[in-house]
């Protein structure tokens, strides 16, 4: 596959081969580039020297009769070109050294979360931006000053306005709209006369009809709940995806709409786009991009189900042959997958304790080494298509505490019926990072509030960012030297630091019920929608310590020198409806006494922080030595140890205030 540059349109040409035998289409058919502006006036990064911003399109040419092709959901149906080839593109944002000598021939490609971009945030200490210009939007430059390109692609349709889509094709049956069922499903957390249709402001699919008489809604307050239907003169369609009810939606309350919808999208296509764009870069050799010989995927809670997703469906394959990935980062997907290849699929949709139910997520197989479904009797493995074709990249799984509680974490690592440990392959690691949440608040920690439901308990803070930035590292230095990553790091069955929620060793904090609700599993047939709920698969959690953090797993220094206990989990506040259910995937920071005179010993078994450090410097040493053995053990870098202390002194000062300044 051959390309050029055009000097005055800034367009990257595809030269599109010839079917001859032997020979496969190049499916990327255009790289247009719309802009091509210097990072930061040219600023040096060390040794790769200055960046450039690349943004654009990439055009995509599929054939339907290809062989790599066939696992995509009505890509046959959509329409195609004089050459029988169906057409779509995507946005796409690359930053590459200028020269391409000083490349370290390595890519990151980040699978932006529901459009967006985060790479840069978590690899460089940036402040997030979805077109970086700043030099606060590039952070210390940590990645870049190591030569590598880090890319981006929309691979969504259905994204809100100015995130990056994929405009994938419709389906259609002999030119006609193809009708199918879909369902909204949403919970609101204040009354409100219209809701969503849709997942977190996506486009919705459309209604084949505004009044159709079929179409109906449905309200319960538990997942397993029986559903009551609403009468259809209660509620309507409107505009824009939206749906009004009479008297409005109560807070807390499940709500179901299933309707008839049109004109599906070919959503699969975009696992093909993503094998085809990693696979166009691996093979350039133009003079004006980086020859690119390690691809590295990463993907954070959606997309890392994308990235398990893609896996699964055997697209780590070049059409060309050899790996797409050459290693995979799978942060926080917990054990799911997604609604990335069916007809009507909703890729914002999860699978959460009290949010998004009953979609295709927690689907067997949830590990990478093969097990056996108990009720279908199917041997299978996240994995198995990869190791038939012997494409199989390097895996890390990294997860928060929350996905045990709100993931099915534990369905990673155990047999579907939750009685035994499944040792991950020697290509793949599973790390815990102890304690911590999907995502962290801010510091002082206040309750989550505004545009999102407002929580129980203030967040938990604690940012992962600095392990995951070693984990990558280690990833790194398997993939490209050779060297074998830190032992995973989780709880196991065998040693007891995985159990079920009643039998975790809970500690006893004031104000806190416990255990904690956890998300349930069960195998659904989706013949129908909402599906058929079958029989339930056995999610667990890691057991505690007497201060409440998982045993298990990586400790951040403030786990292993706690000031509070800190959550993967957090109920919603008793105003958003449903009090004893959890705030989506939010964490929880429940503050230590300050003195024992402090501390209601009926209540709270916790001893406090007087009781734990009798000095600032006693508790700083202590935490300094914590931040260390992480050094030691490759799971923190040197250079961040001085943001970490940093961050000791603020906590301890912070959490040793009078107790009228401090966190409720």
């Amino acid at each position: 596959m051959r390309y050029i540059q055009g000097t005055v349109s800034m367009r990257i040409q595809l030269l599109v081969l010839a079917m001859l035998p032997g020979t496969a289409i190049a499916t990327l058919s255009n790289l247009e580039v719309n802009r091509n502006e210097p990072v930061l006036a040219g600023k040096s990064f060390g040794l790769a020297g200055s960046y450039r911003k690349l943004r654009g399109k990439a055009h995509f040419t599929l054939d339907p009769n290809a062989a790599s092709n066939q696992s995509i959901v009505d890509l046959k149906l959509a329409p195609r070109n004089n050459a029988g080839l169906v057409e779509f593109d995507a946005d796409f944002f690359l930053i590459t050294p200028s020269d391409p000598k000083k490349s370290n021939g390595k890519l990151l490609y980040e699978v932006g979360n529901r459009g967006t971009k985060a790479a840069l945030r978590v690899f460089q200490k940036a402040e997030a931006s979805s077109d970086p210009v700043s030099p606060q939007h590039f952070g210390d430059g940590f990645l870049m000053e190591q030569g590598y390109s880090i890319l981006w692609m929309g691979w969504q349709w259905d994204v809100p306005e100015g995130r990056m889509r994929m405009n994938l094709p419709v389906a259609t049956e002999n030119g006609s709209s193809i009708t199918g069922l879909v369902r909204g499903n949403f919970i609101l957390y204040k009354r409100s006369s219209t809701a969503e249709l849709a997942d977190r402001n996506h486009l919705a699919y459309e209604p084949s009809s505004m009044d159709n008489r079929e179409d109906y809604m449905t309200i319960r307050d538990t997942a397993t709940g029986a559903p009551q239907r609403i009468p259809r003169a209660d509620w309507q369609m409107l505009p824009a995806g939206k749906v009004s009810l009479k008297g409005g939606f109560a807070p807390g309350m499940i709500y179901d709409v299933v309707y008839k919808a049109k004109d599906p999208r070919v959503l699969g296509a975009s696992f093909a786009a993503t094998r085809d764009l990693i696979s166009f870069f691996k093979s350039a050799s133009n003079k004006d991009l980086p020859p690119i010989r390690l691809a590295y995927g990463w993907g954070v809670s959606q997309s890392g189900r994308y990235l398990r997703h893609f896996l699964y469906e055997g697209f780590n394959e070049a059409e060309a042959g050899g790996k797409v990935f050459d290693a995979v980062f799978d942060e926080v997907g917990g054990a799911g997958r997604g609604s990335f290849n069916n007809r009507f699929g909703q890729a914002s949709r999860d699978a959460e304790q009290h949010f998004n139910f009953f979609f295709p997520v927690d689907i067997f197989p949830f590990t990478d080494s093969p097990t056996t479904d108990p009720f279908t009797k199917q041997t299978d493995s996240l994995l198995a298509r990869a190791e038939a074709k012997r494409v199989t990249p390097l895996l890390f799984h990294v997860l928060s505490s929350s996905e045990y509680y709100n993931r099915a974490g534990s369905l990673i690592h155990t047999d579907p019926s939750g009685s035994t440990d499944i040792a991950p392959p020697s290509t793949s690691r599973i790390y815990l990072i102890s304690s911590t949440p999907h995502f962290p608040g801010t510091f002082p920690p206040t309750r989550q509030g505004g545009s999102e439901p407002e929580t129980a308990a203030a967040l938990n803070p604690l940012s992962r960012t600095p392990i995951v930035r070693a984990l990558f590292m280690a990833l790194d230095a398997w993939t490209c030297l050779g060297i074998p990553p830190p032992d995973s790091q989780y709880p196991k069955l065998s040693n007891q630091t995985l159990v079920s929620p009643m039998r975790a060793n809970w500690p006893s904090i004031p104000n806190v019920t416990l255990p904690p609700p956890a998300l349930k599993v069960f195998q659904l047939d989706f013949a129908t929608e909402p599906p058929k709920i079958g029989p339930q698969y056995t999610t667990l959690v890691p057991a505690l310590d007497a201060n409440g953090h998982d045993i298990a797993g990586i400790h951040h220094p403030a786990i292993a020198v706690p000031l509070a206990t800190y959550t993967g989990w957090n109920y919603r506040h008793q105003s958003t409806g449903a009090p004893g259910q959890l705030a989506g995937e939010t964490g929880s920071i429940l503050p230590l006494a300050k003195t024992k005179a402090t501390r209601n010993v009926v209540t709270d078994s916790r001893p406090s922080i007087a009781e734990r450090y009798p000095t600032k410097e006693h508790y700083l040493g202590l935490y300094a030595t914590a931040a260390q053995s992480l050094v030691r053990n490759r799971f923190l870098l040197a250079i961040d140890l001085p943001d970490l202390l940093d961050q000791a002194t603020l906590y301890y000062d912070t959490f040793t205030k009078p107790a009228v300044e401090r966190i409720q």
